[in-house]
């Protein structure tokens, strides 16, 4: 068996004018679809080819085998980020709303956090919300890295700031995309969903 291409959560069209369809067009139909080919390509005769994706992207890491890392990390981060964005309108509410509220304050105070670890952080790589414990964090991984390696952290928000996330959109305006995407186009029920500790498995697929 081999990875697929998950489809889009959305029309890609649902998110405009925050994100456009051509956006997706290049950043789901073109670079999410370079890594799962790519992955297939490294796993494909090799004793990982009928792994889930987590468990091919945990033993890659294990190995030090950087290339099928990468990829495979990059098919996981891009699956999670597609279902954190929904049309505009949701806000965070209940124990969700609440722990934003004991952790920063407000939820205007956590997007603000959350934009500047993304804009502050050095070349490619996502930012995110995590549940640590029982305690909600930000934090931010270069490249492909990922939360799915990290013992006890629990993913529950992503945004992608590698390039090809905003060029279309935004040009080289990180700070713009960044702030725009947190305050209009997140999933706050996908979030408020992951906060049972189970996020990792909702972008996994069966190799």
């Amino acid at each position: 068996m081999a990875f697929t291409l998950p489809q889009l959560p959305f029309d890609p069209s649902a998110l405009a004018p925050y994100m456009s369809a051509e956006t997706f067009e290049y950043h789901h139909g073109k670079h999410h679809k370079a890594y799962v080919d790519k992955a297939n390509s490294l796993l494909e005769g090799k004793d990982l080819a009928d792994a889930s994706l987590v468990t091919v992207i945990k033993a890659a890491k294990d190995r030090g085998q950087a290339g099928l890392f990468n990829n495979v990390a990059q098919i996981w981060n891009h699956s999670f980020f597609w279902q954190c964005l929904a049309p505009a309108g949701q806000k965070p509410s209940g124990v969700l709303a609440d722990k934003i509220n004991e952790s920063f304050g407000s939820t205007d105070e956590l997007l603000k956090k959350l934009a500047e670890e993304a804009v502050g952080h050095f070349a490619s790589g996502w930012a995110w919300l995590v549940l640590n414990g029982d305690k909600l964090e930000i934090t931010s991984y270069h490249d492909a890295d990922t939360p799915v390696v990290y013992e006890g952290v629990k993913p529950l928000l992503t945004l992608d700031v590698w390039e090809h996330a905003y060029y279309i959109d935004y040009r080289n305006a990180r700070p713009k995309f960044a702030e725009t995407v947190l305050g209009n186009i997140i999933n706050w029920e996908f979030v408020a969903q992951n906060l049972d500790g189970e996020g990792v498995s909702r972008a996994d697929q069966n190799g």
